[in-house]
């Protein structure tokens, strides 16, 4: 089977009918076609663009300019953070301007953007624990209400809750959130935040997320569903730090997952290229060292990796995106868990990724129009740009795509 066989499910075709601006068809010539963008989501972190495009004095702006220009040679999808720790340390003063300036900054280079997360247990408001458990849910939702109205057009995707099959029993230090999905419940909790973000953005992309791959996040999503809740698609974070799942893992997560009928998300991928951390480590955060090197050994090994499992996921019908986590090494906890090292040189996964992502699944071919202006247009879903003796035109290739009338102009 051949990789257009393989990849059948991300491939479209559709005629089309072509003339000039005076609306004569353009008939018996070549044109060229190369695609712009692709329709699934090949997507990162986005961190470093913060410090880029905000005043930032303490920010090397040069450096973070050829790190961001690699970030946008590979991929059309980012992640922002909106931990409520850091976006509004001080009640009342979120950092709403940063990240609209980001975000916008993204979106102008045809990237879409997704905002991480709503609502978290960790990473949260300590000013929230000065209230109520009624008031802290009451400020939960108008949080997800305030910021995903301030942010509609320019961040449209959210992870809306984040972890919760540990958060009502997570016991490593007090938060309100825990508090109030305590009182909650799961589901209960899940409810309100969803509909929270549903009812400010009613065509938003709402996920669940969580690390648990087991049957308890199962249950947790099919109670969630029963009860109504508005999901949109599954997020399936896979931190790797302790090892490569393995095929046979990433198929077995898959198969748990898809008889939803969701969209499936891997919305925090991480595969390091260093040494690899003990197994007897149960929370990642506790693992602490001074130095957490990169490796040629360990490079050719996340490389492997990486397609290998790039390749499962593109291949299943059911996922949507992928979101490597780290950009660069040294971020989370240290690790070696970028596609570039930390002064900005590729390692063998970027190169390998490009290949992949911008090569072998991207479609840039040339195609002629009949006597009557009429030609056929297969590739990979995505946008493109038909170009013929010097004028253009766009075009957008999808499973919907059927004939379709494009003027070069």
């Amino acid at each position: 089977m051949n990789a257009n066989q393989v990849y059948s499910h991300r491939r479209a075709s559709c005629k089309i009918y072509v003339t000039d601006k005076a609306g004569m068809p353009v008939s018996n010539q070549k044109l060229s076609l190369k695609q712009t963008n692709h329709e699934f989501l090949f997507g990162c972190g986005a961190f470093d663009t913060i410090p880029y495009v905000n005043d930032d004095p303490q920010a090397d702006k040069e450096f973070l300019k050829d790190r961001v220009d690699k970030w946008l040679a590979l991929y059309n999808y980012g992640t922002l953070p909106f931990y409520l720790g850091k976006y509004e340390p001080e009640e009342g003063k979120p950092e709403e301007t940063s990240r609209m300036n980001a975000a916008k900054f993204l979106n102008s280079h045809n990237v879409k953007v997704k905002g991480h997360p709503l609502c978290w247990h960790t990473a949260c408001a300590d000013w929230l624990m000065e209230y109520d458990n009624k008031t802290i849910l009451e400020k939960q939702l108008k949080r997800i209400e305030r910021d995903v109205t301030a942010f509609k057009g320019v961040i449209d995707m959210w992870d809306v809750i984040n972890e919760v099959v540990i958060m009502p029993i997570f016991d490593k230090y007090d938060n309100a959130i825990t508090r109030i999905c305590k009182d909650k419940g799961r589901v209960g909790l899940v409810k309100e935040v969803f509909a929270a973000a549903k009812e400010a953005n009613p065509d938003g992309i709402f996920l669940i997320n969580d690390f648990n791959t087991s049957i308890s996040y199962e249950i947790l999503i099919d109670g969630c569903l029963n009860a109504g809740v508005p999901i949109t698609a599954i997020g399936i974070q896979s931190h790797q730090h302790q090892g490569y799942w393995g095929a046979e893992k990433v198929h077995q997560v898959l198969e748990r997952y898809e008889h939803f009928g969701l969209p499936i998300h891997f919305t925090e991928n991480t595969l390091i290229s260093g040494e690899i951390m003990p197994a007897h480590i149960e929370d990642l955060n506790d693992f602490q060292v001074p130095t957490w090197p990169t490796t040629p050994e360990g490079e050719e090994r996340q490389m492997k990796e990486v397609e290998e499992m790039y390749r499962i996921l593109f291949e299943h019908p059911k996922v949507e995106a992928i979101t490597g986590w780290d950009f660069a090494d040294g971020a989370w906890l240290g690790a070696p868990s970028g596609v570039i090292r930390k002064d900005n040189s590729v390692k063998p996964v970027y190169t390998r990724l490009k290949e992949m992502i911008k090569g072998e699944w991207w479609t840039d071919t040339e195609i002629c129009t009949d006597e009557n202006g009429y030609a056929t247009v297969e590739g990979f879903k995505g946008d493109y740009i038909v170009t013929c003796d010097g004028k253009q035109a766009s075009l957008k290739l999808s499973s919907g795509s059927k004939e379709t009338k494009i003027v070069l102009e």
